[in-house]
């Protein structure tokens, strides 16, 4: 029959004493670890956040700060795109890498092929461009040079700061995400489900990444 604990020798009792003692203090070190290490991720992940809306604010200042953002340009080209309109973006991104161009051997074969895609009669992404400067960029194709198409640049950043870049500020794919996901409903926020909205454009906005 057993007589229980009182049975065991007295350095058998220590021994599990000094046992449970530890394995009780190792439970506790790693609660404790494992709370420090989320608290810290926490942390990361809001700091992260807040430099988020930062920067999204920030886009609504001006178009440039906007396009020059690499998130801001892959959300203005997915509204841009959602709207069948995504061929002045495409320019100006082609413009900014064209003029990046380092072998004046690469200059002409660059240069014809912005010009057949986007400002030539039959380019296949024609661009708003008046006459005047389509005919100055026309005469520019004889010799480029890495400033051979600012001028028509110019004229299609112009074009859509005052045209879609407004109506993007206006739009989901900004609103939803300047707006913080806890913000609170009122009148416009009420109109749309944050939550999923956010969602899309962020998948919008990797994939165009």
């Amino acid at each position: 029959m057993c007589k229980g604990l009182a049975a065991l020798p007295a350095t058998c009792l220590k021994s599990a004493k000094d046992m449970k003692h530890r394995l009780g203090f190792l439970l506790q070190k790693s609660d404790s670890c494992d709370y420090s290490s989320s608290q810290g991720k926490k942390e990361k992940i809001s700091s992260s956040q807040r430099l988020s809306q930062e920067e999204v604010r920030k886009w609504a200042d001006s178009l440039e700060n906007l396009i020059h953002h690499d998130r801001g340009l892959a959300a203005f080209r997915a509204f841009l795109k959602s709207e069948y309109s995504e061929e002045n973006i495409e320019f100006w991104v082609s413009c900014e890498e064209y003029k990046k161009t380092k072998s004046p051997a690469k200059l002409s074969p660059k240069a014809r092929k912005i010009y057949d895609e986007f400002i030539s009669v039959q380019a296949t992404k024609e661009v708003n461009l008046d006459s005047c400067t389509r005919e100055k960029t026309s005469h520019n194709m004889l010799e480029p040079t890495l400033s051979c198409f600012d001028e028509a640049q110019r004229k299609i950043f112009t074009l859509m700061e005052k045209d879609s870049y407004r109506r993007f500020l206006k739009s989901p794919y900004y609103l939803d995400l300047v707006s913080p996901p806890g913000a609170g409903c009122g009148p416009e926020n009420c109109k749309r489900n944050h939550a999923h909205s956010l969602d899309c454009n962020s998948n919008i906005i990797s994939q165009c990444a």
